[in-house]
């Protein structure tokens, strides 16, 4: 078949499936999933090759992996690094023991059995961001957690691809090279990656950059996520690993969001031909004649996954709703089990049958997933929510002020409302807080305003004004994303709790921003002229030339505020060119003031 033709049928195939699925509440994965279905040999058969499909569409989880490494600082690794290493490891440790001793039961030779079950272990990246995404998710504790077992998981699939020509009993052939000569060649990949990527990327995004071609820069971008993926799978790892990589070290850049808007209209389509591609590879007549064991295999996956999985959550300090619904997000298996299970083909440590029958169980538990999480959303989520403290009445009333975030500073701007009798609608996720104002009189709501849901709930359609006053700077961030994408017109002022934060406002169109501490200072200021003997009206004058001149700077240094070298070296000019501004401003009013004197 041309290729033209193909593009059609997989364009038609998304738009008609993936609208369906989402309006009956299943997400966008299980609509690209069926239509691959659809479309392929097991289905109308309008595509029946579809190895060259597969090929494109691994690149959807490359670029998904290289737009995860851009939100991932190093600083922010860091913090993460007991998630990652901690709940990631015992998930992947537990779960392949457990699958193991179940394979072993189910007639399997030990190291096919062991080979299997950490195939098994890892979860899907590429379709649990997303779900996850659609719900608004990620920025949650729960969310956070859930990414950390995926990375740990990426992580783990390095030295596993190495290790399987070792595993294989009577199966296996002597491996081509030495376990460590792989690792060797992987680390060194690794290295040149990140020395590379270190010293190399941003000079080269500097100098497209100065040639002032978008389509230049999109380019750039794109060589750079593909060139990162060749050279790490040349070295026998995984592409997105590499991809991964090169994100996380763009991810301080002062490129990061322009390489962001660049690069992801191109991993969402490719990551739903990525799904399409999975729909069409599901062997049905083999499904047809092992239904039962098949199914079987499924379920105790799905159980023994997503229930340690569960107790790892609750062990992490979770609480059960939560712990359940990372428990249904992870419980499937992943696209890098495909990848094992051909390294393990081409090594003899599986059959051709063993990992046909793997590989249908794998799809198969992708393809359930989307609906069992929605059950659990639907019927599971809200016996858990009606047990959660007491209970609050619906908002049912639709103010024009809408205050997320109802702490120290929430509070002081709904007592002033208040006062003017100005009605508002308060929403904060802390319940000892709205336990507390109640209490005191005040109205408030208890809910997550950084869910979209809870945002809707509130009448953000219908308001006017949403303040944004939440203290966790990720959340405030989401707040604003909802508000610049869902109700582009509401007026929106914002708490920012330093100049980072007021930028990443900025850059969610917020134009309205108080920093939290900026005109408690000014106050403080004023309190200190005085007490070193200025007059009244040249304190006044100092700090409002001050106020003005450093919320000017500000806006001025948005366009490079994460390039720290230019940020220092312009805080530096500013600086004395804000000194000789205002000893100019102080030597004219007293010039004027002496002519007054003398006039009078």
């Amino acid at each position: 078949m041309e290729f033209l033709p193909i593009i059609v049928i997989l364009l038609v195939a998304a738009i008609v499936a993936v609208p369906l699925s989402r309006r009956l509440g299943f997400g966008s994965v299980l609509g690209y999933l069926a239509a691959g279905l659809v479309i392929g040999p097991a289905g109308l058969s309008l595509i029946t090759n579809t190895e060259n499909i597969q090929h494109v569409s691994e690149f959807g989880v490359v670029m998904l992996l290289f737009i995860i490494g851009l939100e991932l600082r190093p600083q922010r690794l860091w913090t993460m690094r007991r998630a990652v290493f901690g709940l990631g490891s015992a998930q992947v440790l537990f779960c392949t023991a457990a699958l193991a001793v179940a394979a072993h039961f189910a007639g399997l030779p030990w190291p096919a059995a062991i080979l299997i079950a950490f195939a098994l272990s890892l979860s899907s990246t590429a379709m649990v961001l997303p779900m996850l995404a659609e719900r608004d998710l990620v920025t949650t504790q729960m969310g956070r957690d859930a990414f950390s077992i995926l990375l740990f998981q990426d992580l783990a699939v390095i030295p596993a691809m190495a290790l399987v020509p070792l595993t294989g009993g009577t199966l296996a052939e002597p491996a081509g090279e030495s376990m460590w000569l792989m690792l060797g060649r992987g680390l060194a990949a690794i290295v040149v990656v990140l020395v590379g990527g270190r010293y190399l990327i941003r000079p080269l995004f500097r100098i497209v950059d100065g040639a002032k071609a978008p389509e230049m820069f999109t380019a750039t971008a794109l060589l750079i996520v593909v060139v990162t993926a060749a050279l790490v799978s040349a070295a026998g790892l995984s592409m997105s690993l590499g991809a991964f990589m090169a994100g996380v070290l763009l991810s301080d850049s002062e490129y990061r969001h322009q390489v962001r808007a660049d690069i992801e209209p191109f991993e969402g389509l490719l990551l739903g031909v990525f799904f399409i591609s999975v729909g069409m590879s599901i062997n049905t007549v083999l499904l047809v004649q092992n239904a039962g064991p098949v199914f079987a295999a499924v379920a105790t996956l799905l159980v023994i996954k997503g229930a340690l999985i569960f107790v790892f959550a609750r062990l992490a300090s979770h609480k059960s709703p939560e712990a359940l619904r990372m428990g249904f997000a992870l419980a499937q298996g992943g696209e890098f089990a495909f990848v094992l299970l051909l390294v393990a083909l081409d090594n003899s440590v599986l059959t051709d049958n063993q990992a046909e029958f793997v590989r249908l169980v794998v799809t198969m538990s992708m393809m359930m997933t989307p609906i069992l999480f929605w059950a659990e959303e639907r019927f599971i989520a809200p016996r858990f929510a009606h047990n959660i403290g007491p209970p609050f009445d619906p908002i049912s009333v639709r103010n024009k002020v809408i205050i997320c975030g109802f702490g120290r500073v929430g509070q002081i701007v709904g007592r002033v409302l208040r006062l003017k009798g100005i009605p508002f609608t308060a929403l904060d996720k802390n319940l000892e807080q709205i336990m507390t104002v109640r209490r005191f009189g005040s109205t408030a709501y208890f809910g997550d305003s950084s869910r979209l849901e809870m945002l809707r709930a509130a009448g953000a359609e219908e308001a006017k004004v949403l303040v944004i006053a939440l203290e966790d700077v990720e959340e405030s961030i989401t707040v604003a994303e909802h508000a610049q994408r869902h109700f582009p017109h509401l007026k929106v002022l914002a708490r920012a709790r330093n100049r980072r934060h007021a930028n990443l406002l900025m850059d969610r169109g917020v134009e309205h921003i108080v920093r939290e501490t900026f005109y408690s200072s000014l106050k403080l200021t004023e309190m200190v002229l005085r007490e070193e003997g200025l007059a009244e009206q040249e304190v006044q004058r100092v700090v409002h030339f001050f106020e003005v001149q450093d919320e000017k700077l500000l806006i001025e240094q948005h366009s490079y505020y994460n390039d720290e070298k230019q940020l220092i070296q312009t805080n530096k000019q500013v600086t004395e060119e804000l000194r000789s501004l205002l000893e100019a401003e102080l030597s004219s009013v007293t010039e004027e003031n002496g002519t007054a004197t003398t006039n009078n």
